[in-house]
Formats: C-alpha cells, sequence, structure tokens
C-alpha cells in the first residue's frame, strides 16, 4: 500500500497576491475550511498515513492548522458545542500524521519532491499539488483509483486530462504510446515536457497535479539539472524515469479546481459553496439573486 504522500506548500502563492502576502494561499478558505484540508483528506481517502508539508518558514499557519488547539477545544467542551468540537477533532482524519520538512530554496517542484527524500526513503509514495481540488462527485476518487494501478502494475500513475491548445504552454504535456485512455484508465507514456509550445506540444493532455511514484525518483531529482524557468523540473525527472520504469498517464473521472489562480478559486469557491450540505441551497440563492440583480444593473446603467 501507499502510505506516504508529499504535499509541496513552500511557495509563495504569486497568482494569488495580494491576499497571500500574509497568509498562505492554502490556508484561504473554500467555504467553511482552508484548501489544504480538502488535499490532506483526499490523501487520507486514498489510504494514505504519512503527509509530508514541504514547508516553509512563513507557512506555519498551515502546519498550526493540523496542531491540536486544547485550549480552543476545551472551550468548546465548558460550552457544549458538541458539534463544532466534533469538526475542529475531524480536521486531521484519525490514523493520518503530519510531518514537516523544509525547503531552504524555491527552485522548483522537482527540488520541493526531493526535500522530501529523508522521509520518504525508497517507498513508493503519492504527491498532492496543493493548487489543485479534485472533486468526484460521490464516484470512486482518482487518487484511490491511481493506487490501485500502481499497486498492481508497479507502472508510475500521472493524472493527466485535456486542455485547449492554446494552453498547453501552461503545463506538463505527455505523450502517449497509443491512443487516449478511457476515463479512469491508464496508458503508457513515452513522453513529457513542461510548458511547451504549441507547435511542439505531443498532446494536448496535461498534468493535473496527482502523480504516484516509485521511490526510486528520489535519486533521479537528485541528479536532474534545473530545466524549465530555471528550476528542477518534476516533469524533467519522471522523462528520466521512463528510461527505466513504466510510467502511465491516468485520465481522470473527477473534476479539477486550481485554487492557485484566482479564476480557480472562485470556481472551487461557487462549486463547494453549492454542493455544501447545509449551505447549499442558499449559496445557490444568493448566487442566482447577485446574476439577476447584476443583470437589472447592466440593463438599467
Amino acid at each position: 500500500m501507499i502510505r506516504k504522500a508529499v504535499i509541496p506548500v513552500a511557495g509563495f502563492g504569486s497568482r494569488m497576491l495580494p491576499a497571500s502576502k500574509s497568509i498562505p494561499k492554502e490556508m484561504l478558505p473554500i467555504v467553511d475550511r482552508p484548501a489544504i484540508e480538502y488535499v490532506v483528506k483526499e490523501a487520507a481517502r486514498a489510504g494514505i498515513k504519512d503527509i509530508v508539508l514541504v514547508t516553509h518558514s512563513s507557512k506555519a499557519a498551515i502546519e498550526d492548522y493540523f496542531d491540536t488547539h486544547f485550549e480552543l477545544e476545551q472551550k468548546l467542551v465548558e460550552e457544549g458545542k458538541k458539534q463544532l468540537l466534533a469538526e475542529l477533532r475531524d480536521i486531521l482524519p484519525s490514523g493520518v500524521s503530519i510531518i514537516s520538512v523544509r525547503q531552504q530554496q524555491t527552485q522548483g517542484l522537482g527540488h520541493a519532491i526531493a526535500c522530501a527524500a529523508p522521509v520518504v526513503g525508497d517507498e513508493p509514495f503519492a504527491v498532492l499539488l496543493p493548487d489543485v481540488i479534485v472533486d468526484c462527485h460521490g464516484q470512486a476518487e482518482d487518487l484511490g483509483i491511481m493506487v490501485a494501478k500502481f499497486m498492481a502494475s508497479a507502472a508510475a500513475q500521472i493524472m493527466v486530462k485535456a486542455v485547449p491548445a492554446d494552453l498547453v504552454d501552461r503545463y506538463g504535456i505527455v505523450q502517449l504510446e497509443h491512443k487516449i485512455p478511457a476515463l479512469g484508465e491508464s496508458a503508457p507514456m513515452v513522453g513529457i515536457v513542461e510548458k511547451p509550445s504549441v507547435e511542439k506540444a505531443p498532446s494536448r493532455l496535461s498534468v493535473v497535479g496527482r502523480y504516484v511514484l516509485p521511490g526510486s525518483i528520489m535519486g533521479i531529482l537528485a541528479r536532474t539539472r534545473p530545466g524549465a524557468d530555471g528550476e528542477i523540473q518534476l516533469t524533467d525527472a519522471i522523462a528520466s524515469l521512463m528510461q527505466q520504469h513504466a510510467v502511465e498517464a491516468y485520465s481522470m473521472r473527477g473534476r479539477a479546481f486550481d485554487c492557485g489562480s484566482k479564476t480557480g478559486y472562485l470556481q472551487a469557491l461557487f462549486h463547494f459553496a453549492a454542493r455544501h450540505p447545509d449551505l447549499g441551497a442558499i449559496a445557490k440563492s444568493m448566487m442566482a439573486a447577485e446574476i439577476r440583480d447584476n443583470a437589472i444593473d447592466d440593463v438599467s446603467g
């Protein structure tokens, strides 16, 4: 079983400035809980027991969030607020541990993952990018399927989805050996490149932000030189991994939200507000009223 997951949270979150100037972007709330909680719980549901946060000194709020707040819990006990107390104690799922390591310099995603090598060792592990929240709408979750496929075949799993041609230069893009797999299925990869031009992109299948990798990639990352943007890229290490290990592209079933961008953050906020068990109905009503009122303002203006 895959027991460890690496979540890199050391970045400055420049796409979310000015909000992320003093608040880690991972702590920005999606309705009533921070984005990072959605990602950690996704990992836990896939059977992950050890969450390795690759962090920075300015991101202590993330570690504090998953720690126990004894005084607050005691206050809730005294006030008889059992539901709130239960929600606080459910932030970190039972049996799951948070382990923090520091990334002293921001040198790219590959470098961030390599910082977790002393904790991961030679075990296979998952990587979840905290900017990406995945919602599978009550179906079997993509990460859990990826873990099961890795355990069955030992082939590394890279989650992908198709993007418009004019967006391929923003993502890692994969090249397949044969045809695109059906949703929820995997297919052998023969190439991967970081942020290619439209003309040089081998496909329109972009890497989404979920990986299940063999422990051997840590040694490859240690030897990987800076690539695109002058950073150590995980995509370059995966390209090297393909020379010695099977790597497959997994076609995601769910919906991904890029919460590291303002547009993606708003999409996630609207989506999860509408699906919230307590607030969903009123959220939908408020959004509909806002659309109606803005339409009236536009006409009258």
